[in-house]
């Protein structure tokens, strides 16, 4: 007969179970039971860090939880925020960005409207009541309640997708107990995606917060400097880590608030390949926020709020489904509060957090722009209508200067592309991706820790596979088929975390950009220090926002 035992130790009790002693924590306002990820970790899952965003919380900042102690917790209810996919997303780009890599004829239609929408059931863990997080711990860190480091999780997924359970941290924590380490506390966080996390506009902006998505990570990011402890982490010791659109996301809590609220809630930031497509222009804002009432039927936000969560999931998924190629209709958005002004702004005008010494580790792709560039792109005479289509309010002139200084329509190689779908590509990368890493190279006096991942075909998020390496396992068209590199991308990650001090047994340290401007290649041939790419002329002309 299993009976129950309660040791108090560093505020973590120990509950005997028929299978095994499992830990109970107590977080003051819930327990939370544990289960065993394997023989040498702990999995603390769905741990809830706010009120359920529902009814008069929709659609504004989310809030800490209220103390419900009437139960332990055990985390066996999955939890995912409605997520929505873009048609383009899910039915164009593989076959087409495979027909660039390959070299065959892509025979796709381009027209969005010809497809239909997703049909795919909604996923039974889909709930607005979506604001959990994941803890993983080796169980040696645990039962010592010692001080280890924490690397915190935001995903990717272009703002409109992705969960907290996405990727497995088992192979990247076990990772961080070799060579004598204690290892890693491993934190992955939920936030609101699509309509419910980053509607916009004066309008919402009178009715709601914009930019509730990043009010939920600040929260979770919150939660972990006030409870982390309890796993046997170090508040003081915590690094944020993101891909793509949770990159973006870190770039925007670099510069919250234009650095006037005091320390960020985190002491380092590893930002690979840092994703924001510019929703710049206030009308933009506004046109996305009545579309969906439009589609809900209501007028107004508080009539948005008595609705269903049924039709709100459904709306968003319409929504989202029919975003122009490459886009996603949703993201952050320069508010005038959490975001007073774009990130390169920011950073430019040295209006961001760095009270407590922030040290970063920023990195890109060798290929970021292929997946986002439309078929559309074969036309020599296409470039102009991918930049008035990604800027719709852009002055002529600096659109002209775009098309024909930046990247004139010269293909012998001379501007890094020798096809009108590689001038397209670049662009895209510059603007919404690679060039965010020279804004905080520059801003942080290029002190930070640089790499770029270029393991064929070096395509947006492949590099995510090898992040979260877990022997073999996870396998893709584009997964990790470098095991060496995998190790070694590991090898960085977790030597930061724990050291500052990123290393690797397979490679060079990564170095710092430095005012050479170097940063580490990672190649299927194995890892060099080259020359920064994103040191350049173009990504400082895009860091003014002279599109605005």
């Amino acid at each position: 007969m299993c009976r129950q035992l309660y040791l108090l130790f560093a505020a973590a009790a120990y509950a005997c179970t028929a299978e095994a002693m499992l830990p109970i924590v107590d977080l003051g306002y819930e327990l939370h039971q544990a289960t065993s990820l394997s023989n040498s970790l702990y999995n603390f899952s769905n741990i809830r860090y706010a009120a359920p965003p529902v009814g008069d919380l929709r659609f504004r900042a989310s809030i800490p939880p209220q103390t419900d102690r009437s139960l332990v917790q055990t985390g066996s209810i999955g939890r995912i925020c409605p997520a929505a996919y873009p048609v383009w997303e899910e039915d164009i780009a593989l076959q087409w960005v495979s027909s660039v890599l390959l070299g065959t004829t892509f025979t796709g239609s381009t027209n969005i409207s010809s497809y239909p929408l997703d049909s795919t059931p909604v996923d039974p863990r889909t709930t607005e009541d979506c604001l959990f997080l994941d803890v993983v711990v080796p169980k040696d860190v645990f039962e010592k309640q010692g001080k280890a480091s924490v690397l915190v999780w935001i995903y990717g997924g272009g703002y409109v997708s992705g969960d907290k359970a996405n990727e497995n941290a088992k192979g990247l924590v076990e990772r961080s107990l070799q060579n004598g380490q204690d290892g890693i506390v491993y934190v992955a966080i939920n936030y609101r995606l699509g309509a419910f996390g980053w509607l916009a506009g004066p309008s919402l902006e009178r009715e709601g917060t914009a930019n509730a998505g990043l009010l939920d990570q600040r929260l979770a990011l919150e939660w972990v400097q006030k409870y982390i402890h309890v796993f046997g982490g170090d508040p003081d010791k915590v690094t944020v880590m993101g891909e793509s659109a949770g990159a973006g996301s870190i770039l925007f809590q670099i510069t919250a608030y234009g650095g006037a609220s005091g320390p960020a809630p985190f002491q380092q930031a590893i930002l690979q390949s840092p994703a924001w497509h510019p929703i710049v222009y206030k009308d933009q804002q506004e046109e996305a926020f009545r579309n969906f009432l439009d589609i809900l039927g209501v007028k107004t936000l508080d009539e948005a709020r008595k609705l269903s969560s049924e039709r709100l999931i459904a709306a968003n998924a319409y929504q989202v489904g029919q975003s122009s190629y490459g886009a996603f209709t949703y993201g952050p958005v320069a508010d005038g509060k959490i975001a007073p002004a774009l990130p390169g702004q920011l950073l430019l005008a040295n209006q961001f957090d760095n009270s407590n010494n922030l040290k970063l580790i920023v990195a890109h792709n060798y290929d970021e722009g292929l997946i986002f560039t439309s078929p559309d792109s074969r036309a020599n005479d296409s470039f102009p209508t991918l930049i008035s289509a990604a800027f719709p309010q852009i002055k002529a002139d600096v659109a002209k200067y775009i098309t024909q200084v930046l990247y004139p329509p010269v293909y012998n190689g001379s501007y890094g592309y020798t096809t009108s779908v590689g001038r397209a590509s670049l662009a895209i990368s510059d603007f919404a991706i690679q060039c965010n890493t020279d804004y905080l190279n520059r801003a942080f006096g290029n002190s930070t820790y640089a790499y770029m991942f270029s393991v064929p075909p070096g395509i947006h998020a492949q590099d995510t596979y090898y992040t979260f390496y877990n022997n073999g396992q996870g396998a893709s068209p584009f997964g990790a088929t470098n095991v060496t590199i995998a190790l070694a991308l590991q090898d960085y990650i977790t030597s930061f975390v724990q050291t500052g001090n990123p290393t690797s047994s397979y490679g060079p340290a990564l170095v710092k950009d430095g005012n050479r401007q170097r940063l580490v290649d990672l190649t299927s041939d194995g890892v060099s220090v080259i020359a920064d790419p994103t040191a350049n002329e173009r990504c400082r002309w895009w860091q003014g926002a002279p599109y605005l």
